[in-house]
């Protein structure tokens, strides 16, 4: 991708109902990488995230504690869910709630304009309703229940009962985007990914669509339907609406002309409502679709989805505040492929944070300033002449910046990472193969051992850059040891693209050795 293009991505926007545990966490790190990454680049990048706050789950359960829906939604968004981005060094640009008139305003603009172009009807609806989902199920999407709930036909993904209920609706005329959707998956095959989820979309689709009942009118928590305010829009088809709303669709045309079409990075579990319904509205009100929808995977926790109710769900503040947020980053990063599931488990976490970052960056760190310190007074050395080694690393940063740019352009951040990580590897191999300690006892081999050390802060201010998105503390600690603020400016500065251009450190800097980027952690305290 040229610089200076523009990215936009987005997070689902999150249930408040739910308290947030590490797989929502998952998703807004990739997130924040990616657009870390753009941003560095120099691209024009936003990233929005944000909180569903409407729907009858929300109303029973704020009617259970006594509190009016709003009161109970505007305590867990501050209580929890804002926190959650301080936790994981999150740096959204917007932050958008439901509850907001200028997401609620905008959605009955949308839905106004659907209805006048004769897209939505009224009409009858009987069906199995899953309150936790705010979804109507197919039979197949049910299972029959045990234990309390035997007899009963209960949601495969809560088990626990639907309720069968007949209303009148508002619909919404999905079924006749079918085939134009099938055009879409066709003609872009990078729409829906990765690959696994674009066929079971196709497959989907290809078997005939519905039309979707769009508003309920069994309770009023939720955007008023603008002709009929006996009726509120369906939670799902208000929630998938704050991606525009939130860009500036229907109140700043500019903003929306610069920041639609997005990305969109979301659960496996919701791509349908992403990839099909989401599409077909936009497609309805004349609107581009999404950039790309990319179906991540699931965290699994002892072989299971995390879940609140079966209390698998971690909390993420339960890693950070002993291995810190880079750690956290790094690690769900670099250990899960995104879009495949994962399995978390402590001892993998614990392995990689001391092998990889203590051992393997934060080691090649200290090795290296803690040399320039002893052996030229803590000022970086002229290089000499390169010779091959020193060509080799050279090479291998330059072939680490362009392959993980077109890693993060494919939405591939472990491939990324680990594109940067071939220069933390070549770096420690060179420092042992190179041996300045031993060059440091020979007079005569003082040229050499600045060319040495040379090298290593050279691909240290690279590494600085590289890792900016995924472990942004450590990478602003190491910039500010190597004084590279003096000579290149801030580390947000930096083009990521260009990093790997060898020689940008300039020979004079005055470094100082930090506290450990990845300190050791004491086993018996996790």
């Amino acid at each position: 991708m040229a610089t200076g293009s523009s990215f936009s991505i987005t997070t689902p926007i999150f249930y408040v109902n739910d308290a947030p545990h590490i797989g929502h966490a998952y998703t807004e790190v990739a997130a924040d990488v990616l657009a870390r990454w753009h941003r560095q680049a120099g691209d024009d990048t936003w990233m929005l995230t944000g909180t569903d706050e409407h729907g009858e789950k929300i109303l029973r359960t704020a009617t259970a504690n006594g509190v009016t829906p709003q009161a109970w939604a505007d305590k867990l968004v501050e209580d929890s869910w804002k926190p959650l981005l301080e936790t994981i060094d999150i740096r959204n640009d917007d932050f958008i709630r439901t509850t907001e008139p200028r997401h609620e305003e905008n959605v009955r603009r949308f839905l106004q304009k659907l209805y006048d172009d004769g897209f939505i009807y009224a009409g009858e609806y009987e069906g199995y309703y899953c309150v936790g989902c705010e979804e109507y199920k197919q039979l197949s999407e049910l299972v029959d229940g045990t234990g309390e709930y035997e007899g009963l036909k209960v949601c495969a993904i809560h088990t626990k009962p639907v309720e069968l209920l007949h209303e009148k609706n508002y619909f919404f005329r999905m079924s006749d985007f079918g085939e134009r959707l099938l055009a879409l998956y066709e003609e872009r095959p990078e729409f829906v990914q990765p690959e696994s989820a674009r066929n079971e979309v196709v497959q989907f689709v290809r078997q005939g669509l519905s039309d979707l009942s769009i508003s309920r009118s069994t309770f009023d928590w939720g955007v008023k339907v603008p002709w009929d305010d006996s009726h509120v829009v369906y939670v799902w088809f208000d929630a998938l609406l704050n991606y525009i709303t939130a860009a500036g669709y229907g109140s700043d045309d500019e903003a929306f002309a610069r920041r639609w079409p997005a990305v969109h990075l979301v659960g496996k579990d919701i791509l349908r409502f992403h990839a099909v319904i989401w599409p077909a509205m936009l497609m309805a009100a004349g609107l581009e679709v999404p950039a790309r929808v990319f179906g991540h995977g699931w965290l699994l926790v002892g072989g299971e989805k995390m879940s609140k109710s079966k209390l698998t769900g971690i909390a993420p503040n339960e890693i950070t505040d002993t291995f810190g947020s880079d750690a956290f980053r790094y690690y769900f990063m670099r250990a899960i492929t995104l879009g495949q599931d994962g399995s978390f488990s402590w001892e993998d976490l614990s392995a990689r944070y001391h092998a990889e970052l203590a051992n393997g960056f934060g080691n090649l760190a200290s090795r290296g300033l803690s040399m320039v310190q002893r052996y030229f007074d803590g000022v970086v050395p002229e290089s000499g002449t390169p010779g091959e080694a020193e060509q080799e690393i050279a090479r291998i940063a330059l072939g680490a910046a362009e392959n993980a740019d077109a890693a993060i352009d494919r939405l591939a951040v472990g491939d990324a990472i680990a594109q940067v990580w071939t220069l933390v590897d070549a770096l420690n191999g060179y420092i042992t193969e190179q041996e300045p300690w031993a060059l440091a006892k020979d007079p005569g081999s003082r040229d050499r051992l600045a060319t040495v050390l040379y090298t290593v802060t050279e691909g240290l201010r690279a590494l600085a850059v590289l890792l900016s998105p995924v472990t942004p503390k450590a990478a602003a600690v190491l910039w500010d040891s190597l004084g590279a603020t003096a000579g290149l400016g801030d580390l947000s500065a930096q083009p990521v693209r260009d990093a790997g251009r060898w020689g940008q450190l300039p020979a004079g800097t005055t470094v100082s050795v930090p506290a450990p980027l990845f300190p050791r952690i004491d086993e018996s305290a996790q």
